[in-house]
Parts: C-alpha cells; structure tokens; sequence
C-alpha cells in the first residue's frame, strides 16, 4: 500500500462521519464494516447491520426508562427499620470510551425511613441505568442517587464489582483484573458499623 493510500484510509477511520437524516444505525454499520475493509455483503455480514442496531437499541433501552416513575410504583409505608439487602445483581453495560461490554454483579441496600421499595424494583433501576453507555463510577453514584432521591431512605449503600473487555481484549490485557466501586450515602457514610455490616453482608457468600 502508498503512503498516499495509507493516509486515505487514516483519515477516513478518523474523520467525523457525515451523518444524514434518512440514515439508520444499520445504515451506518454497513458503511463502517466497508471502512474496516469488509464486505457487508457477504453472506455472514448481510443481516449483521439490523442485528447490530436490535442489540444496540436493546443495550441503550434505559435513555428511555424514567427512576422515578419505576420506583414510585411499588412503595409501601412498612414499619422497619432494619437494612434491606439486594445482592449478586448480574450486570452488563457498555463502557462509554470504547462500546466495549463490562459486565459482573451490584450489591444494594438501604435502611427504609417509614417507606419500602417492591423487592424486584431494585434489580430493575440497575437495569435501568446499566442499559446506558457507562463508566462504572458513574453507574454506581446513579443507582445510590435514585434511591436517595426517590424512597429518602436513612441510608443508601451500593457495590459494583465488574470485568471490563476494554482491559481484557485490548489496551493492558489484563484478563483476571476486576474493578469495584462503591457509594455511600446517609447512614452507610456516616456510620463505620452500618457500613461494615452491609460490606460483610456481601462479602458472605
């Protein structure tokens, strides 16, 4: 290959694709797949672009979903005051930097003020904000954030524990590295011995 051919297909992997209204994601795949060097016509990649925009719009679902009006549905006035634990959520995000996927378990509990969210609700809103280009981080402070703001619990504290494919398949390579975050809200921050109580909770398995 020239150099002068070389720089052709530098700039075209790199420029800004031109995007235009009538253009759907799968429109833009078959073009993206030309770009790599493929042929989107051949037999293995003919329905590739429509599949790829189903599992796109599937991953991205929670842009649409609303915290509140999930959680708002299933509360109950309960007299308890005791942590409520919901462990070994199975999670699967898209890493925002890459599009590539990380995936492992989030670990939610809360100590209820007067008000108890429905038990299934807790695994739907880390869906919820798990179906969104993420970075770990953020996702963690947005699950803690929502039950905060919508059940005003005495306490939020939420565990994600993930393996990224952005680490796995490229960049360092690592394959066994894992990363864990963590938000404290109200009690858990607060109180060394509610904290330590919920991170021993998880920890038993």
């Amino acid at each position: 290959m020239t150099e002068k051919a070389k720089r052709t297909e530098e700039l075209a992997l790199t420029e800004p694709v031109s995007v235009e209204k009538h253009e759907s994601v799968a429109d833009l795949v078959r073009r993206m797949l030309h770009m790599i060097g493929e042929d989107p016509e051949r037999d293995g990649l003919r329905r590739t672009p429509e599949r790829f925009e189903k599992a796109l719009r599937f991953l991205t679902s929670g842009y649409q979903q609303d915290p509140e009006k999930l959680l708002n549905g299933a509360m109950f006035n309960v007299c308890y005051d005791q942590m409520v634990l919901v462990k070994d959520i199975e999670i699967y995000s898209l890493c925002e930097h890459h599009m590539l996927p990380f995936f492992g378990k989030c670990h939610v509990a809360y100590i209820p003020d007067k008000k108890v969210v429905g038990l299934s609700k807790i695994p739907r809103l880390v869906n919820m904000f798990a179906r969104r280009l993420q970075i770990q981080e953020r996702l963690t402070n947005q699950i803690a954030s929502a039950i905060q703001q919508n059940i005003s619990p005495l306490g939020v504290g939420v565990v994600v524990e993930a393996r990224h494919l952005c680490m796995v398949m490229r960049g360092v390579e690592k394959q066994n590295s894992q990363t864990v975050t963590s938000a404290m809200l109200g009690s858990f921050r607060e109180n060394v011995q509610t904290r330590e109580e919920f991170l021993s909770l998880i920890r038993d398995k």
